[in-house]
């Protein structure tokens, strides 16, 4: 009975057995729900479904395992990126969802479908592009400076900022990533020019670069660079880390110029000591000047920078005339939020001047304090002066020193021979060239400045009154 139940044993294994090995099921090619994969940080999840048959013939211990190719759809050496849990996908077809890894950069990938229980594998899907978005915003070149110079003949370098921080989320912080840069071809077309890190150029056009994502659709991608060929002159500009106008309570602004070999900077045409790098940090408002040397050539850049946060104006010059009995509207512009407005006269604050217009009836030194009161807390002033066009002078004056200062700026004469006199003035230069004539004189000669080719130079008049009596004599302009 023994030797019968062994036999018996024997036949039941081997039938079991041969069955395994004759279990095997087909793994119809995968559908993929997408056509290309642009994962990010943000959105990473996909499905793709396959069909198998028999359902039967799979085992309890089974899994079905997703395998990604390399970005031509070589499967050499495939990544697995999903495996299901043993017994968890019966029916057929089925649909699985998986995530791609951080690497994948390419325009050709494949997936295939493996099973364990019976082994199996299907047919790649089609190729797709896939890429990870490990960078998808704005970045900065050329420290945010919007031109570029080279001398003839030379050449300049584009560069994609480093490190990154809260206002430049640089790409290069990423080491997987690559990029393509370009030129502007119109005004919504550019064409490829070259890949890496940094290009140099050597013609003149607008530049930018993108994070090189293929076929998908990205927010990383840099900032315009126009680049010019420079002589000995202007050709690019200087930029603020904090914008202009920027608010001084943020602390200091950094002033980038485009890169050279070396740098002189100034301030209201003052030199400024040991001002001698790319940048500049600076909490004060003024006109600020580099000169930047490119080898061969030196460049020039302007930038008047506001630290006020908010602009404003005034709608006279600093020197104003008026005669006796007439008055003075001077307005305040300003896009100062909640502003106020305080008026002054001889350093003295008025009583009650706190609008943006102010009527003077009275000559003086006067300003107007506009204060922003809401965000950037900061004021500025405007000062100008009044002055008697026509005012109460003895003598005809040989002297005028048109400086600006309020003073003497102007040749001023009795007003027996000013508007109103029918009085004929004439004024002649020393190579006896007519510079004004007028039978209305206003108290307003130069109106413009005069040429300083002499040291001092000399000037003639003649002043004629109604009834011809005649005035002669010189006027000395001194600097």
């Amino acid at each position: 009975m023994r030797h019968y139940a062994n036999i018996i044993l024997t036949v039941i294994f081997t039938v079991c057995l041969t069955a395994l090995l004759n279990a095997q099921i087909v793994i119809s090619k995968p559908n993929l729900g997408f056509s290309q994969a642009c994962a990010s940080e943000s959105f990473n999840t996909y499905n793709v479904t396959f069909a198998f048959s028999p359902e039967g013939d799979l085992t309890a211990s089974n899994q079905f395992i997703i395998e990604l190719s390399d970005d031509t759809g070589d499967f050499s050496v495939a990544t697995v990126i999903y495996t299901s849990t043993a017994g968890s996908v019966t029916t057929s077809p089925a649909t699985l969802t998986f995530s791609l890894p951080t690497t994948v950069s390419g325009e050709a990938y494949k997936l295939r479908i493996k099973s364990t229980s019976p082994a199996a594998s299907s047919t790649p899907s089609d190729a797709f592009p896939a890429y990870y978005k490990a960078q998808d915003e704005p970045f900065t070149i050329n420290n945010l400076v919007a031109t570029g110079a080279y001398c003839p003949g030379g050449s300049y370098l584009l560069t994609i900022d480093n490190p990154g921080g809260p206002s430049n989320n640089s790409p290069l912080q990423y080491p997987s990533l690559t990029y393509n840069w370009y030129k502007e071809t119109g005004p919504s077309t550019s064409a490829f020019v070259d890949s890496g890190e940094s290009l140099v150029v050597n013609e003149p056009g607008t530049y930018f670069v993108e994070t090189n994502y293929g076929s998908c659709t990205s927010n990383s991608y840099s900032n315009r660079v126009t680049v010019s060929e420079s002589g000995s002159g202007s050709s690019s500009e200087i930029a603020s880390s904090l914008g202009n106008p920027y608010c001084s309570g943020d602390g200091p602004t950094a002033l980038s110029a485009i890169s050279g070999q070396s740098y002189k900077w100034f301030k209201d045409d003052i030199e400024i000591d040991g001002a001698t790098g790319q940048m500049y940090q600076t909490n004060e408002s003024g006109t600020y000047t580099v000169e930047v040397d490119l080898g061969e050539c030196i460049d020039t850049a302007s930038i008047t920078l506001n630290a006020e946060g908010f602009t404003s104006s005034i709608d006279v010059p600093e020197t104003n005339y008026i005669d006796e009995g007439e008055t003075l509207v001077v307005t305040v512009t300003t896009d100062a939020v909640s502003p106020t407005f305080q008026w002054y006269r001889n350093d003295s604050p008025i009583t009650g001047a706190v609008n943006t217009s102010y009527e003077i009836t009275q000559t003086g030194d006067y300003k107007v304090v506009v204060t922003q009161t809401s965000g950037c807390l900061a004021s500025v002033e405007h000062i100008f002066v009044i002055i008697d066009a026509f005012p109460a002078v003895g003598n005809i004056p040989n002297v005028i020193s048109p400086n600006g200062d309020g003073v003497n700026d102007t040749w001023v004469i009795p007003q027996q021979y000013v508007s109103g006199t029918n009085t004929k003035v004439a004024i002649y230069s020393s190579q006896g060239k007519m510079v004004l004539y007028t039978n209305d004189y206003q108290n307003n000669w130069p109106q413009t400045q005069l040429d300083f080719n002499d040291i001092n130079p000399v000037y003639y008049y003649i002043i004629t009154t109604a009834n011809n009596s005649t005035k002669k004599g010189s006027i000395t302009v001194l600097k």
